[in-house]
């Protein structure tokens, strides 16, 4: 028997039967030949892995731009944190680990470089808007692997293009707005529990807030600690969840309120604030003469690209967009430097 086979009968036998099974998969846009070792959400996890995209998620922004300090967040630190805290519930609750790794890992990919700066400066220059959820799904389906994409399975496409809730409700919204599958429902929890809980720990630690800012009640529901604000989002999760009664994740009510409070409180007093924003307001210029030049002179984005820019303009305006969303901030600044900024006459007279 197939190393494979046999583990997709061991879920059978281990998970929840509301759980995702690698066997009952709703399959890829394209047909590949199984492999005879890892099921059908392995592979797609160890795809995302091994993916440029997914390791250019180190150089880009979470929160702090290019941060000096060795311990603050970055994208992928924040991967890293959604998919522990993400598969911890999995395993609690008996659902399939192997999915809920996969969208947890590939649920950024889109990201642009420069956080909530970059996401905001190409929304405004693209015609139709970006938004950097739709850009993960098109990386792993269109831009990885040369153009072919990274051909995920239908449940993984579907957490990613799910996990974000924006301002919005985290579970508490219309069905049609959640995940299909409940793995895809742990990450939309687990992607709020984590930046919530760094991008404060970030904010405390790079002295943008003082711990007596921060609303004693939410610190009251949350947790005052780190630990203790993951702790308490898994046990509530963990407690309100009944897979036998109803197929669903559960979030707690006063639990879902109190971390939309924190983020709406994170918005106001860290990510608009002005010692925050003004490095941000550069780097959005930046993105800004990027795009406007690339648009104007597809040469110089050939040049730079190494590939020839589509003839219509608004074919031009997409690949440029997939370019500027791609790059790391360090990329972005060397980019700039090189293309703006004077170097010293070579010559000795």
């Amino acid at each position: 028997m197939q190393i494979r086979i046999m583990l997709e009968k061991q879920e059978h036998t281990v998970l929840h039967p509301a759980a995702a099974f690698s066997d009952r998969s709703r399959g890829r846009r394209r047909k590949e030949k199984s492999c005879t070792v890892r099921p059908a959400f392995q592979r797609d996890r160890d795809k995302i892995v091994h993916c440029k995209s997914f390791r250019r998620l180190l150089h880009k922004t979470q929160v702090f731009l290019s941060p000096q300090g060795d311990h603050y967040r970055t994208r992928m630190t924040h991967t890293l944190e959604v998919d522990q805290i993400a598969r911890t519930l999995a395993r609690a609750l008996r659902l399939n680990e192997q999915l809920t790794e996969a969208i947890a890992l590939g649920h950024d990919l889109g990201h642009t470089p420069f956080g909530h700066a970059g996401e905001e400066a190409l929304n405004r220059l693209m015609p139709g808007g970006f938004r950097h959820v739709d850009q993960s799904v098109r990386v792993v389906q269109v831009l990885e692997q040369g153009g072919r994409g990274l051909n995920l399975t239908r449940e993984v496409l579907d957490g990613i293009a799910r996990h974000s809730k924006g301002r919005g409700k985290i579970l508490g919204g219309a069905d049609r707005d959640l995940p299909v599958t409940l793995e895809g429902q742990l990450v939309r929890v687990a992607d709020i529990a984590a930046y919530v809980n760094h991008d404060l720990d970030d904010a405390l630690r790079g002295g943008v807030l003082k711990r007596q800012d921060v609303p004693a009640g939410l610190l009251s529901v949350l947790g005052r600690t780190h630990s203790q604000r993951i702790a308490r989002v898994v046990k509530n999760v963990l407690s309100n969840t009944h897979l036998d009664q109803t197929p669903r994740i559960v979030l707690g009510a006063g639990m879902e309120r109190a971390l939309m409070e924190m983020r709406d409180f994170l918005w106001e007093n860290v990510y608009d604030n002005p010692t925050v924003h003004v490095e941000f307001a550069k780097c959005h210029k930046m993105l800004e003469v990027f795009f406007r030049l690339f648009v104007e002179e597809p040469a110089t984005f050939r040049r730079v690209t190494g590939h020839l820019a589509p003839k219509t303009r608004m074919g031009r305006m997409r690949s440029i967009c997939d370019f500027l969303a791609g790059m790391t901030d360090r990329y972005a600044i060397r980019l700039f430097d090189e293309l703006f900024l004077p170097r010293p006459w070579p010559v000795e007279l």
